[in-house]
């Protein structure tokens, strides 16, 4: 008991340690919490020592210090947040499974009210237990990684659209299969054998064997298409914290996809609608008309014709000098606090301050990091179009090249500027 107490107490609570799940996500809210709290503090000109208050190249360099080593610990919890939500994932996902078996031997028993129970209704039940037999079983060996959900994951720590549309095909396609082969068994004279195997017939199922064909090869060329284009520096890709539900409908920043959408919703609904066909007839596989697979098909190349549009290389525009007001129009000198204009500058999902403090600028041989610079709710320092940056003293007078670094470790073109003496 006094273990059992000891234990309640150091993980309970406020628990800010990694060694359980509750202590993973109380010490990541804390730390957001107090960098939001000194992010603000700091772009009110409160906190700041005396030795740097009189410069202000120094009080902001020592500023962007300060939020960047909060940043940082703030990304190792949230890291950390993320690790023990995925460990602790698998047990809810194993639910979800096991409660749609228990949906559908309620369905199928309110169903058989006045009709009575079939054999159909038993191998049904059959082909739900055995699959989620197996959905445990790789649950379990992948609890690591989110449970049922790990296939469906991402590189980039995201659940993946055309993984999710994929699965949602070939889990309904194995459960037909399934029940086909429960009722097979239950098959007592040989008419019916004959009828059940001319239900997998190809004339039946081509529908439905090539929109899964068509999904399945979506999934893997949208991989390897992201692929090639973040090695070839034509796309960006940042690592999520962990996966979110919303991570199907929307881009890597978190706003709605118009391609994602449509590919969800309309694979959705034909999903739907072989489900029920499988119900009215289940002594075959699901028959798909020609028009929904179509429909499916014309969704599918839309989203893969989005995924080959979206992103582009970051590029610089031009590079002026920042003038503040009162100041005199000249040409750069070394010191003086120069404005990048361009646009990519941060890549969806970079909107985080310690993404924010990776950005650098090279400035000819020096590479300068990119100060944050916050304001009540945010930043205003680097941003998608604009970087502001001083010039090191250890440039060179005369031509030196400029090319900015993103979070996402891309290179942008390069723009010539000149230093004066």
């Amino acid at each position: 008991m006094a273990v059992q107490e000891a234990r309640q107490g150091v993980h309970g609570g406020g628990c800010t340690c990694g060694d359980c799940p509750h202590g993973a996500r109380e010490g990541h809210r804390q730390a957001v919490a107090a960098f939001l709290a000194r992010r603000d503090e700091l772009a009110a000109g409160q906190g700041l020592p005396a030795a740097v208050a009189h410069s202000a190249g120094a009080s902001r360099q020592w500023v962007s210090d300060e939020l960047t080593q909060s940043a940082r610990a703030v990304a190792e919890r949230g890291r950390a947040e993320g690790e023990a939500w995925l460990a602790r994932l698998w047990r809810r996902t194993v639910l979800v499974v096991w409660a749609g078996v228990g949906a559908l031997l309620l369905v199928q028993a309110l169903t058989a009210i006045g009709a009575g129970w079939t054999p159909a209704r038993t191998a049904g039940l059959l082909a739900a237990l055995v699959a989620a037999g197996l959905l445990t079983g790789a649950g379990y060996a992948h609890r690591a990684r989110g449970g049922v959900l790990a296939p469906v994951i991402g590189e980039d720590n995201r659940l993946s659209t055309s993984r999710v549309v994929a699965a949602s095909w070939v889990l309904l396609v194995v459960f037909s299969v399934l029940v086909l082969a429960g009722e097979l068994a239950g098959a007592g004279r040989p008419g019916r054998r004959e009828e059940l195997l001319d239900g997998l017939g190809p004339g039946r199922a081509a529908a439905l064997v090539t929109v899964l064909a068509v999904v399945c090869g979506v999934a893997v060329l949208v991989r390897r298409v992201v692929s090639l284009r973040v090695l070839g520096q034509r796309l960006q890709k940042v690592p999520a914290d962990r996966p979110r539900a919303t991570d199907p409908v929307t881009d890597d920043e978190g706003r709605g996809s118009f391609t994602d959408v449509q590919y969800v919703l309309v694979s959705a609904a034909a999903v739907v609608f072989a489900a029920v066909r499988l119900a009215r007839h289940p002594e075959e596989l699901p028959e798909l008309p020609w028009g929904l697979a179509l429909l499916v098909l014309v969704s599918a190349a839309t989203y893969l014709a989005g995924k080959y549009a979206e992103g582009g290389r970051p590029v610089i525009l031009s590079v002026v000098r920042a003038r503040e007001a009162g100041d005199l129009d000249a040409p750069i000198r070394v010191g003086d606090d120069i404005e990048i204009r361009g646009a990519g500058f941060v890549p969806p999902g970079a909107g985080g301050a310690d993404r924010l403090a990776r950005m650098v600028v090279r400035i000819g041989a020096v590479y300068v990091h990119v100060p944050l610079v916050p304001v009540t709710g945010g930043f205003t320092n680097p941003a998608d179009e604009t970087l502001t940056v001083p010039v090191p003293a250890d440039v060179e007078p005369g031509s030196v090249v400029i090319q900015v670094v993103t979070a996402a470790g891309v290179e942008t073109n390069r723009c010539v500027i000149d230093v004066a003496d």
